[in-house]
């Protein structure tokens, strides 16, 4: 019996010495440096924009002892002209603890794809190389060599492990981390098509009424009524901006309204192609009306490009002649509260159509009826009642759908993320930050 316990007392001195051994770390003295990290590699980034490089390498046998490793980047080649002195910048620290194994990995971002001649002042190690690269050529390819180091505790670093040969990043075909967004183009242009097929078939699209585009007929009514004109102003843009274009959309319908009612439309324009499209436009209607002999392009004209004089012509035109109702559909700026305030002067019904959003303040109190912003451009879908129209204005609210989803999504990511410090949370906070708003 006592030779069996000395043998169990001498196994468990043993055990615990050799457990003592292996778990013993070496400590650093004092202002000594670790020992460099080894078996530094790197890859080009996959699916990226040519600004990436994945670089890897094997923890310093002094792990211990070390705060962070730098990772420093330095211009190897410019253009397929060597660097005779590669100058070394800090890119990154990286913290031990992301460490896995013994093994790092780190990805380095917003390399320069190309330098251009006249930014070479900013890469020290390119001083003298412009001469050297004067081939009339704007833009040259860099290499890139990358060192880590490993920094201890009191700040002293290690020898640098170099990477054995220069990387040159490459641009890819296609952006991964722009995949989302194609995924919602997909969902966007899918649903676009769904609903106009849907549409094609019959089946009814619910789209809100909109009392600015259902009074078009009261107020073309008023005006046979009355024996007066109508006055339809375009905006005082030209016809490359899309207010023009919605605004012309909305004259389409008024101008066949007015054929079937026997009214007369008069449209001043501010701009020659405005009015060469409105004649266009209002002949195409009044045909589509069956009154193409009660069509008279004198009615449309040119008056001027000057903001102010093209302003105070409408208004003495219309104290003079009273139209009945006037419409607005266009882009307007300092000029809406004049013509707003001068329509309801004469008592004239008036409905305005405009995206500028600080103008629409004097419309809303000055008119009958305003399209605000998206109520404009959807008049077009809303008038017309056209399959392809309409299932494009439901398949952008299934994008808006997708977009309101995502910040609120955001909003309480974000507040869960500050409230609980989640390092999940706080990685779709930074995906978000750093992808999708970018």
């Amino acid at each position: 019996m006592r030779i069996k316990r000395r043998n169990v007392s001498r196994r468990r001195l043993l055990a615990g010495l050799l457990a003592a051994g292996l778990g013993a770390v070496p400590t650093l003295a004092q202002g000594e440096a670790p020992r460099p990290p080894s078996n530094v590699a790197a890859v080009d980034a996959p699916w990226d924009n040519g600004t990436k490089i994945n670089l890897t390498w094997s923890a310093s046998p002094d792990e211990a002892g070390v705060r962070h490793y730098e990772v420093r980047r330095a211009i190897a080649s410019i253009g397929g002209n060597r660097v005779a002195t590669p100058v070394f910048d800090v890119v990154a620290k990286v913290p031990v603890n992301n460490g896995n194994g013994g093994t790092y990995a780190f990805t380095v971002t917003d390399l320069p794809y190309e330098i251009r001649k006249r930014d070479f002042k900013n890469f020290p190690s390119l001083e003298g190389a412009q001469a050297l690269l004067d081939t009339g050529r704007p833009t040259f390819r860099p290499t890139f060599l990358f060192e880590v180091a490993a920094v201890g505790k009191d700040g002293a670093a290690s020898a640098a492990a170099r990477l054995s040969e220069p990387i040159q990043p490459i641009m890819q075909w296609f952006d991964g981390g722009r995949f989302y967004f194609l995924l919602t183009l997909i969902v966007f242009c899918g649903a676009v098509l769904v609903f106009i097929v849907l549409a094609r078939g019959g089946k009814p699209l619910k789209v809100r009424k909109i009392a600015g585009l259902e009074a078009v007929d009261e107020a073309v009514g008023r005006a046979t009524e009355m024996g007066r004109s109508i006055l339809f102003i375009p905006g005082i843009q030209d016809m490359n901006d899309i207010q023009t274009i919605a605004g012309i959309n909305v004259l389409s319908h008024v101008a066949r309204t007015s054929a079937e009612y026997d009214a007369k439309v008069e449209v001043p324009t501010s701009r020659s192609l405005v009015m060469t499209t409105a004649r266009e436009t209002v002949q195409n209607a009044f045909l589509a009306a069956g009154r193409p002999d009660a069509y008279n392009e004198d009615l449309i004209y040119y008056v001027t490009d000057e903001q102010f004089g093209y302003v105070a012509y409408l208004q003495g035109m219309m104290v003079r002649q009273k139209p009945a109702a006037c419409f607005y559909m266009g882009s307007f700026f300092a000029e809406s509260l004049i013509l707003a305030e001068t329509g309801n002067s004469i008592g004239a019904i008036q409905v305005a159509g405009t995206a500028q959003p600080a103008q629409l303040p004097f419309f809303v109190a000055a008119c009958d009826y305003t399209l605000i912003g998206e109520e404009f451009f959807a008049a077009s879908a809303y008038l017309s009642g056209s399959p392809e129209e309409l299932g494009s204005l439901k398949g952008q609210d299934v994008g808006k759908v997708i977009v309101g989803v995502g910040m609120l999504l955001g909003v309480v990511a974000w507040t869960l993320a500050a409230m609980t410090e989640s390092e999940f949370l706080q990685g779709i906070v930074d995906f978000m930050r750093g992808t999708l708003l970018v």
